[in-house]
């Protein structure tokens, strides 16, 4: 049967003419889906259980034997209906209305493999291994069943929503080892295998050989056996050794060659021995770190091993993963990011320079001196994005390298930030991660394989492919190393995907939404980076004009449209350039990614900021650390805690603030001004009359979270006397034998900090929160009154919000 094509209109549906029908059986015809030669798919409506349907009409059946033949065919249907796997599209009914046989299954949103390979193109490798191991994931169950498939082609498999593919249309399906019917065709000639043309009983070997084709085609873009008379392409399949194509893409190896050698041997008995044994050498092809697997996993394993001994890389990997975590966490994550962040200093201070900078002039209206605040102006998803951006950039420093550890990272932040523009605002900040890490695997090997990364620079300026080179050099593609560590680090499926480039041109379509999408935009944003990079200043209009017009229908923009886009990419790496102090040799390439067009004079934008202007309230860096003795010391706790003030007033005063966002600001203001080990807030338990931790911030906060239960009833212990007299208190030394009386068994037995704080909360004379920060070492935590006093006002500004909030 051929392949169905996706249909907008149709004058003429069923395949022996005549008008639309309106129903069949009780089912009510809305839409076709598709029309083939000989049947067509409609979409229908089963009033009886209320759900949408797939209805395939098949075309009617005539001759003496038309009723015998129907018999056979609903008893196989009947069979088929029985299948029920996540990757087989589960049929529903059959039945004959007149002479003409009809299959209800389950509709499936999506597009089938024949569409997606319209819009998308060739796939790379590990997309086609993962779409064809879902197909003989299913094929395995219905085998297991007795059931052989017969028809299986990319218009035959369903890719839904989240990617997955599904075997559907059971229509040819036969019993393993049954008799042929000879009045109802046996398969799709381009996708038979050689002893299906000779009319051999149904068996699993064929679904595998037809399987294997489905992957080459997904590889290369193309069927195997494109003749398109029927009779030429049954002949070839019947006589001729199919041999694979010599580019069957980027990153296919000899070993998956080999396998699909394997699967499409013209002796059924050379082939796997069931769909389950392909689906696993292919799984053990695409397993991600494996030394026993293929000579491309080993390498990765190799190389894995060699980053290990870098000092960086293991660091590098626990504040991507923590991050990661964190974003992808059902709890409440903002705490938990903030805290994730403060852990890293340096990453604290670099993050704050962007939030003050141009960048995020609209967001911030005043100086930002804390990451909760950060959080709450600009979002969670971006502080996020800035957070890992800029821990590859704080982990890969290397003075001899630097340069061209600069203009990578300028390159990828030009690329997420021009996919963040392209994305729009549903898909701004997927866009940006999804680009940034679209450049891992190179911005990895520049760092810790410098002299191969220069190697590989060598080979592509001579003309070789990138991915090609890095094979020569590395033994390993780029997007496989930036998609194995990506594996290791435990990022998102989507990211993972989103590593590896799309192949071939440009669809004349937009892709499909999700995953797909964002490759394919992920793809067009580092293009042009790489234009701006790597073109001389005279050409790159040209260069970039051309660019729009190759992307623009993939994109739906117009030229124009990709060209303000690109414009306000540009201009956001220059302002994000200023605000990290990126410095770049004027005469290098990383120079070009940082040198604007000259402007075009427009009244009616005169008053935006121009690219170089800076943030009219931008700040100096905080610096961030513990405090040591002396005025010095004091004068800085002062400068954090007087920042962090302006911050929660700015909170309160101009926006409708939630309460949380505020706590967490004045936290993080005192955890950094005291350069505290950790800093908690127990709030009141009204019926209980105690004051439990809710968050905290810095080392074991967590652990001190849930250790912090101070009695609020009159007892002996300090923390009670404190919380009761709303008496603030700093204890330099608790160590000494006098002040451990004083000190609740429960407190001796989790927090025991030999120094801590204690700021308790009161309205109306009546406790209802603490503050508790501490330090590892005794006398640690020193104030002066400047600072007690500041820190008053904070905890001040904490009792206001309660009232205003509560």
């Amino acid at each position: 049967m051929p392949d169905f094509a996706p249909l907008s209109t149709a004058k003429r549906l069923l395949t022996g003419g005549g008008a639309q029908p309106a129903a069949v059986g009780r089912f009510e015809l809305r839409r076709l889906l598709g029309k083939g030669a000989q049947a067509s798919v409609w979409l229908a409506h089963d009033p009886r259980l209320q759900r949408e349907v797939a209805i395939k009409l098949l075309p009617p059946v005539q001759g003496q034997d038309a009723a015998a033949v129907l018999e056979h065919w609903l008893r196989e249907a009947r069979h088929v209906g029985r299948l029920a796997h996540p990757h087989i599209v589960p049929v529903f009914e059959a039945d004959v209305q007149g002479q003409q046989p009809y299959i209800v299954f389950e509709y499936v949103p999506g597009c089938t493999l024949a569409e997606h390979l319209e819009r998308q193109g060739r796939c790379a490798p590990h997309d086609a291994v993962s779409l064809v191991v879902d197909v003989l994931d299913g094929l395995q169950a219905a085998h297991a069943a007795g059931i052989v498939h017969r028809d299986l082609k990319p218009s035959n498999v369903m890719v839904d929503a989240q990617r997955n593919a599904r075997v559907m249309d059971f229509g040819l399906a036969a019993a393993v080892a049954s008799t042929p019917d000879a009045q109802l065709a046996s398969g799709t000639p381009a996708y038979m295998a050689p002893e299906a043309t000779a009319s051999m009983p149904p068996a699993p070997a064929m679904d595998i050989y037809s399987a294997a084709l489905v992957l080459v085609e997904l590889l290369t873009g193309r069927p195997l056996i494109h003749q398109t008379d029927t009779w030429q392409a049954l002949y070839r399949i019947a006589n001729d050794r199919i041999e694979l194509p010599k580019d069957l893409g980027s990153g296919v190896d000899d070993a998956l060659r080999a396998i699909l050698q394997h699967a499409l041997a013209r002796d059924p008995a050379q082939r796997y021995a069931s769909a389950a044994e392909f689906r696993d050498a292919l799984q053990a092809w695409a397993a991600p770190v494996s030394a026993s697997t293929t000579a491309g996993n080993a390498t990765l394993d190799f190389l894995l091993r060699r980053m290990r001994h870098k000092s960086d890389f293991p660091a590098l990997s626990d504040s991507v993963a923590r991050i990661q975590r964190v974003a992808s966490s059902e709890d409440d994550s903002i705490s938990d990011l903030t805290r994730e962040i403060l852990k890293d200093v340096a990453l604290t201070h670099k993050l704050l320079r962007l939030v003050n900078s141009v960048l995020f002039a609209h967001a911030s209206q005043g100086s930002v001196s804390t990451v909760s605040r950060a959080v709450s102006l600009v979002g969670f998803n971006a502080v996020r994005n800035m957070a890992l951006g800029l821990v590859l950039l704080e982990h890969m420093q290397d003075r001899q390298h630097a340069g061209q550890m600069r203009e990578e990272f300028l390159r990828a932040m030009m690329a997420a930030s021009l996919a963040s523009e392209l994305g729009g605002a549903a898909m701004s900040e997927e866009s940006f991660i999804g680009a940034l890490f679209q450049n891992l695997g190179r911005m990895l090997c520049s760092f810790y394989f410098a002299e191969e990364a220069a190697q590989i620079r060598t080979a592509v300026a001579a003309g070789t492919e990138e991915e090609a080179a890095a094979m020569q050099v590395l033994g390993l593609g780029l997007e496989d190393l930036g998609a194995g560590v990506a594996r290791v680090w435990g990022l998102p499926e989507t990211l993972q995907r989103c590593i590896r480039k799309p192949l071939g041109a440009p669809p004349h379509r937009p892709p499909e939404k999700g995953a797909e999408g964002l490759r394919w935009l992920a793809r067009a944003a580092n293009e042009v980076a790489t234009a701006i990079l790597q073109t001389e200043p005279q050409q790159l209009d040209a260069r970039l004009q051309k660019l729009g017009s190759e992307w623009s229908r993939t994109l739906a923009l117009q030229p124009q449209a990709f060209a303000d886009a690109t414009l306000r990419a540009r201009q956001q790496l220059v302002a994000l350039a200023q605000a990290l102090e990126l410095q770049v040799a004027p005469d290098s390439a990383a120079a070009r990614l940082l040198r604007l067009p000259a402007p075009v004079v427009d009244a009616a934008a005169s008053d935006e900021l121009a690219p170089h202007e800076l943030h009219p309230h931008a700040t100096q860096p905080l610096t961030v650390q513990a405090p040591v003795s002396g005025p010095q010391a004091q004068a800085q706790m002062a400068d954090v805690l007087s920042a962090g003030i302006q911050d929660v007033t700015n909170a309160m005063v101009n926006e409708g603030f939630a309460l949380n966002d505020v706590l967490r600001m004045i936290l993080e203001a005192m955890f950094r001004a005291l350069g505290a080990r950790r800093i908690v807030f127990a709030l009141r338990d009204a019926r209980a009359d105690v004051l439990t931790g809710r968050f905290g911030l810095g080392e074991g906060s967590e652990a001190a979270v849930r250790s912090l239960a101070v009695p609020l009833r009159e007892t002996a212990d300090l923390f009670t006397a404190v919380c009761v007299r709303g008496a603030d208190t700093l204890i330099s030394d608790a160590t000494e034998a006098r002040m451990q009386e004083r000190l609740p068994a429960w407190y001796r037995k989790g927090l025991n900090a030999p120094t801590f704080l204690l700021l308790p909360l009161q309205i109306k004379g009546r406790p209802f929160a603490l503050i508790y920060a501490d330090q590892e070492r005794p006398g640690a935590l020193a104030v002066d009154d400047k600072v007690l006093g500041l820190l008053r006002t904070l905890r001040n500004q904490a009792v206001m919000a309660f009232r205003q909030r509560t």
